[in-house]
């Protein structure tokens, strides 16, 4: 089964999932906030090793302690299950040694 990008409503459907994400101009969105800029940059290089593992890389932003992170992919022109997989990962990591720091 080839791979496709998917409709608006199992876009909304899937973001069920991961509330704290958005869909906005054909991505997937969300912002992280840290307690400073090592601790946003350390995160970011976390993402970059799920995102080389897959194969599958954010479109993303930092500025001091924030980091933007919009995912689509781009050979499908559309939100894909990959995106979603990914966007899990970050959530879980984030989740996992973020929030409570």
């Amino acid at each position: 089964m080839s791979e496709h990008a998917l409709s608006q409503p199992a876009i909304h459907l899937a973001l069920k999932h991961l509330p704290s994400w958005q869909y906005q101009n054909n991505f997937i969105v969300n912002s992280y906030r840290f307690k400073n800029f090592v601790q946003a940059f350390e995160f970011m290089g976390r993402v970059a090793d799920y995102a080389e593992q897959q194969n599958h890389h954010p479109d993303w932003s930092n500025c001091y302690n924030k980091v933007d992170i919009s995912l689509t992919t781009h050979e499908l022109g559309g939100v894909s299950e990959r995106d979603f997989k990914l966007a899990t990962l970050i959530e879980d990591l984030y989740q996992q040694y973020y929030l409570t720091k």
